[in-house]
C-alpha cells in the first residue's frame, strides 16, 4: 500500500487523531438504527460490493474467518476522504456478500499510524495473552511511526474489541524504509507461525512459536519478477494443482506500486516451492505472471482460517488517481471475493485461476437467456435491456467476426467495451468513454490481456456495478478489474461483432440484488 513520508509529522498526527477517537466513537462506524432513503444510493455508489459508510478506505487488513463470521478489517481514514491518519476500519458478514460495518477496530498510537496487516486465530494460545490456556484473535500490523516496525494487538471477544501488546513492536527496524504488510500463516509442518513481509525492493520470511519472538529465515525476491516500484502486500499460501490434494504448489503474491500491468499499481504471483524457511520459484526469474490485468485490483489479501478454502478479496483503485475518485461521502471498494485455484495449462505450466464465490448467487434475479444465437454487425439482441447491476455469463463460438463482446453502461455518448480481438488473441478492456475521467490523465485508455480460445470458443464472465466492471475469461484463467464512472442514465447494454459474425452459445444475465438498503 503506498505511503506519505513517515517520521514525526505521522507520530503528532497519530496522537492528535487518537485524542480526537478519545470524544467519542465515530457514529459513521456503526450501523444506523434506521437507514434513510439515500443510505447507499449516492451517485456511484455500488450495490454489491463492500464500500465503508463515509471517508477513505483501501488495502484489506485482518482478513479472517472465525466463529461464523468473514472479518473484513482495512485501512481507513476515519476524518476524511482522502489517504490519513490510518486505522483499521471493520466489518462482519456470515456470508461474504451482505456486511455489517462496526466500530473502528484500531487507532494511531506512540508508535504510529496503523498500517496494513492479517490476522490469525491464535486457537492453542501459543502466544500466552489468553487467560486460562483459551485461543483468540491475533493482529499483526505495521506502526508506522519514524519507521516501520510490526506490533500485535489481541482480542478476546471475536475481533470487537482490541488490546495492543505492551511489549510492542515485536519486530523493531532501524534500517529499512519500507517494511511492511505483515502476513501470518500457521506452518503446520514445523509447528510454527511463518510471517511474510514486504521489504522494499524484496519479501523476507520470519519465524515464530508464540507471535511474539521473530527470527528472520530468508529473502526472496532479487532479480525475480517485475520491480518496476516498491513491493508490498505479500501473500503466501498453498493450493492443489488441478484439484488434486497429492500435487501442491506454493503461491508467492506480491504487489507492486508503480510499475504494474497497465501503469501505477497493481499485483503479481510466483508459483514454487516452500519449506517452511525458503521460498523457490519454479519459473524464469524475469518472467511477469500479472494477477489482474486490469488498472483498479491491489493490495490482495486471503481469508485466514478457511480451511480448503483459499478467498480473497483486493481494494479496487488505483495510486495514479485513488484521492481523486468522483465519489462522496466514501472514496474506495472493494472488489467481489474470488477463490482461488491452480490449473495446468498446456504449454504454459501452472498458473492461478481466479472465480468468484459462490454466496454471490444469493444476490442473483430471475435470469434472462439465450443459447445458439448468431450474432451479426448492426444488430443488438439485447437492445430491450438496461440496468445497472447485473451479471453476464457467455459462451462465444469464433467464427468470421474480426471481434465481439459486450458494451455495458451503454448511453447517448458513454459506453464501457469489453471484447475480443480474434486475430491479436487479446481480451481488451476499453473505458476511454466510459464516463468521468477529467479527474486523472491517467484514468481513461484500452487494456489487453493476452487470452487464447479453448476449443475455438472464448468465456466471458462480467460483474457489472454502478461504478466497476470485473471479467472472468475462460473460467478465470484471466481476470480483469475496472472502475467506471457513467453518468445515472446510462444503464444501456449491448451485444456486438465486428467484421463477420459470431455464434453466441449461451447467455445468461442475472440482475443483481442491492446488499444494502436493507431495514
Amino acid at each position: 500500500m503506498r505511503r506519505s513520508n513517515t517520521g514525526k509529522f505521522i507520530v503528532l498526527f497519530a496522537i492528535f487523531a487518537m485524542l480526537l477517537g478519545s470524544f467519542g466513537m465515530n457514529k459513521s462506524n456503526a450501523s444506523p438504527k434506521k437507514q434513510s432513503d439515500n443510505y447507499y444510493n449516492e451517485e456511484n455508489r455500488p450495490q454489491y460490493h463492500f464500500t465503508p459508510e463515509k471517508n477513505w478506505m483501501n488495502d484489506p487488513n485482518g482478513l479472517v474467518y472465525y466463529k461464523g463470521k468473514y472479518h473484513l478489517f482495512y485501512q481507513h481514514n476515519p476524518y476524511g476522504n482522502k489517504w490519513g491518519n490510518m486505522s483499521w476500519g471493520h466489518a462482519v458478514s456470515k456470508d461474504l456478500v451482505h456486511w455489517e460495518h462496526r466500530p473502528v477496530a484500531l487507532k494511531p498510537d506512540d508508535l504510529g499510524a496503523i498500517f496494513s496487516g492479517s490476522i490469525v486465530v491464535d486457537k492453542h494460545n501459543t502466544s500466552g495473552l489468553f487467560e486460562n490456556g483459551s485461543g483468540g484473535l491475533i493482529a499483526i500490523y505495521t506502526s508506522a511511526g519514524e519507521t516501520q516496525q510490526q506490533s500485535i494487538a489481541y482480542s478476546t471477544d471475536e475481533g470487537e474489541t482490541w488490546t495492543k501488546y505492551s511489549g510492542n513492536p515485536v519486530i523493531p527496524n532501524s534500517d529499512i524504509v519500507d517494511f511492511r504488510d505483515p502476513k501470518v500463516m500457521w506452518y503446520e509442518e514445523d509447528e510454527k507461525w511463518v510471517m511474510t513481509i514486504a521489504a522494499g525492493d524484496h519479501v523476507r520470511f520470519y519465524s515464530s512459536k508464540n507471535l511474539i519472538e521473530w527470527k528472520l529465515m530468508s529473502k526472496f525476491g532479487e532479480n525475480q519478477g517485475a520491480h518496476g516500484g516498491v513491493w508490498e502486500c505479500p501473500e503466501l499460501f498453498k493450493l492443489p494443482v488441478d484439484g488434486d490434494p497429492t500435487n501442491t504448489k506454493w503461491v508467492l503474491q506480491v504487489d507492486i506500486n508503480p510499475g504494474s500491468v497497465h501503469g501505477g499499481s497493481g499485483g503479481q504471483y510466483f508459483i514454487g516451492e516452500f519449506d517452511g524457511a525458503k521460498f523457490v520459484n519454479d519459473n524464469p526469474q524475469n518472467e511477469v505472471k500479472w494477477v489482474d490485468y486490469g488498472k483498479d485490483f491491489y493490495a490482495t489479501q486471503t481469508w485466514s482460517n478457511t480451511n480448503n478454502r483459499q478467498i480473497w478479496i483486493a481494494w479496487m483503485n488505483n495510486w495514479q488517481y485513488a484521492q481523486a475518485i468522483p465519489t462522496s461521502p466514501w472514496r474506495s471498494a472493494m472488489s467481489i471475493p474470488r477463490e482461488l485455484s491452480l490449473k495446468t495449462f498446456s504449454g504454459e505450466g501452472v498458473k492461478l485461476v481466479q472465480n468468484p464465490v459462490k454466496e454471490l448467487r444469493r444476490i442473483e434475479k430471475k435470469p434472462y437467456k439465450w443459447q445458439e444465437e448468431t450474432i451479426k454487425p448492426g444488430e443488438n439482441i439485447l437492445a430491450d435491456f438496461d440496468s445497472k447491476t447485473y451479471e453476464i455469463t457467455a459462451e462465444f463460438e469464433l467464427g468470421s467476426a474480426s471481434e465481439f463482446g459486450f458494451k455495458v453502461r451503454k448511453g447517448a455518448n458513454e459506453e464501457t467495451v469489453i471484447k475480443y480481438d480474434v486475430s491479436e488473441e487479446q481480451l481488451i478492456f476499453d473505458r476511454t468513454d466510459s464516463g468521468e475521467d477529467e479527474f486523472s490523465k491517467s484514468f481513461a485508455g484500452k487494456f489487453t490481456a493476452p487470452l487464447d480460445p479453448i476449443d475455438n470458443k472464448i468465456k466471458l464472465h462480467i460483474f457489472v456495478d454502478h461504478s466497476s466492471v470485473e471479467v472472468f475469461a475462460n473460467n478465470g484463467e484471466k481476470v480483469m478489474t475496472n472502475l467506471i464512472f457513467p453518468d445515472g442514465s446510462s444503464d444501456g447494454l449491448e451485444i456486438f461483432s465486428k467484421n463477420g459474425n459470431v455464434k453466441l452459445t449461451s447467455l445468461t444475465i442475472n440482475e443483481m440484488e442491492s446488499v444494502w438498503n436493507k431495514e
